[in-house]
C-alpha cells in the first residue's frame, strides 16, 4: 500500500496551500464579519484551475483526479470552510453530475464554464418538507410541449445567490409515462435567469455568513426540453450518486477546519503562560491537542480511501459515509477543545477559533446527517 501523493497531487496541494497562507486566511475573519461574497478570490482560485481539477480537458478541466480534487478542498478549507464548501457543491456535486449524467452538448454549454471557474454551480435537493427523506420531494414538473414546467421550492441552497451562479440541478416530481404508473423524480437545469425563478431572501444564518444561501422558488417554471439530465426515473439516484463524493469533500472541509483549530491552538498553548510555564506543559491541554492530531491523521486516511476508491472505479458508498460522519464528528470535538484551550479569549471575536467553533456544527447536517451516515453504514454492514 503506497501513501506517496503522485508528483501532480503534491502540486496541488501545495498551491492551495501557498494560496491559503498568502490569499485566503488573512481575509477570513473579515469575509466572515462583513459577510461580503469574496469575489476576487474565487477569481484567483479559477485562474488557478481549482475547480475543474478532475475534469479532462475537453470538459474545461485539467485531467487531474478526486485525490486531488480533495487535497484542494482540504488545504482551502484550513483557510476558510465557506470557499471550500463553494468547491463542494460547484465541483464535486454539480460539475460531477453533469460529467457523469450530461449529454456532450450539455456539458459543452454548462460543465466546461464551470469546470474553467467561470460560473458556479448549485445543487438543489432539499425541501421544506424534504430534508434527511429527500425522496419526499414535492417540486414538480410537467411536459407541455418543447418546455418542461416547475412548480415548487427548495430550501438552504448553497452558492445560487452568487452573481456568477448560472445554474441549479433540481429534482422534480413528474408523473409516469405509462397509464396507472407512479409519479418519478427527473433531474433538471434550471438557469438563473429562466422565467418563473426566483430567489428568495438570503438566509440569516449564525455561522459561514460569506457563503450565499437562499430559497429557490419556481411559479410555473419554463426550462426547454433540452435542460432534462440523465435518465427518465433515475434522477433521484443520480442525485444520491454524486452526493457520495460530497461526502468526501465535506471530510476533507472538516480535516481542514480541524487542522486550522489544531494550528491556531497548538500555537496558543506555547506561547500562553499560567503557574509560571506555558499551558502546553499541562497534561490537560498537551492531551486534547495529542487527541486533536490523532483524529485529524485519521480522517484524512479515510477521505482519502475514499477518493481514491472512486478514481479507481470502485465502490465507495461505505468509505464515504465513514469519512463524512467520523470527520464531522471530529471536527466539533475539535473546535470546542480548542475553544477551552483558549478560555476565555475563545469566546472572543478576534480570535479564529471562535470562529471555527460557530463553523463546524453544519458539517454534521450538510450531505447527509450524521444519522443518516448511520443509516448508510448499517445497510452495508
Amino acid at each position: 500500500m503506497d501513501f506517496h501523493f503522485t508528483e501532480e497531487q503534491q502540486m496541488i496541494r501545495d498551491m492551495s496551500r501557498k494560496f491559503v497562507d498568502e490569499v485566503i486566511e488573512p481575509r477570513a475573519e473579515e469575509m466572515e464579519a462583513r459577510g461580503e461574497y469574496p469575489y476576487d478570490i474565487m477569481d484567483q482560485m479559477a485562474e488557478l484551475g481549482m475547480m475543474g481539477i478532475p475534469f479532462p480537458p475537453e470538459c474545461g478541466g485539467s485531467g487531474g483526479d478526486w485525490v486531488g480534487m480533495h487535497l484542494c478542498i482540504e488545504e482551502i478549507s484550513r483557510g476558510d470552510v465557506t470557499l471550500g464548501a463553494l468547491l463542494d457543491v460547484t465541483t464535486s456535486v454539480v460539475g460531477q453530475e453533469l460529467f457523469v449524467f450530461g449529454a456532450p452538448e450539455q456539458k459543452e454549454k454548462w460543465l466546461v464554464p464551470i469546470a474553467k471557474g467561470k460560473e458556479i454551480g448549485a445543487f438543489g435537493l432539499t425541501e421544506p418538507g424534504a430534508g434527511s427523506d429527500a425522496g419526499a420531494t414535492k417540486t414538480s414538473a410537467a411536459r407541455e410541449g418543447n418546455s418542461w414546467v416547475i412548480n415548487g421550492a427548495k430550501q438552504f441552497i448553497t452558492n445560487i445567490g452568487l452573481k456568477n451562479a448560472s445554474i441549479v440541478i433540481i429534482t422534480a416530481r413528474t408523473k409516469g409515462s405509462k397509464p396507472g404508473e407512479k409519479d418519478i423524480i427527473n433531474t433538471f437545469v434550471v438557469p438563473r435567469g429562466a422565467a418563473g425563478f426566483t430567489l428568495g431572501k438570503k438566509y440569516d444564518k449564525m455561522a459561514w455568513n460569506h457563503s450565499a444561501t437562499h430559497e429557490c422558488i419556481f411559479e410555473d417554471c419554463r426550462i426547454p426540453a433540452g435542460n432534462f439530465l440523465g435518465m427518465e426515473g433515475k434522477g433521484f439516484a443520480q442525485h444520491l450518486a454524486v452526493l457520495e463524493t460530497g461526502r468526501i469533500s465535506i471530510a476533507a472541509i472538516c480535516v481542514g477546519l480541524g487542522r486550522a483549530c489544531l494550528e491556531k491552538s497548538l500555537k496558543y498553548a506555547r506561547e500562553r503562560v499560567q503557574f509560571g510555564k506555558p499551558i502546553f506543559s499541562f497534561q490537560a491541554v498537551s492531551f486534547k491537542l495529542s487527541d486533536m492530531a490523532m483524529h485529524i491523521e485519521l480522517s484524512r486516511n479515510m477521505y482519502l480511501k475514499a477518493a481514491w476508491l472512486k478514481d479507481a472505479g470502485l465502490p465507495h458508498t461505505l468509505e464515504a459515509a465513514y469519512a463524512k460522519l467520523f470527520a464531522s464528528e471530529m471536527v466539533e470535538k475539535a473546535a470546542s477543545d480548542a475553544f477551552q484551550i483558549h478560555g476565555g479569549y475563545g469566546f472572543m471575536n478576534e480570535y479564529a477559533v471562535s470562529r471555527y467553533y460557530k463553523a463546524c456544527k453544519i458539517l454534521q447536517i450538510v450531505e447527509g446527517t450524521s444519522e443518516v451516515q448511520r443509516m448508510v453504514i448499517a445497510r452495508n454492514l
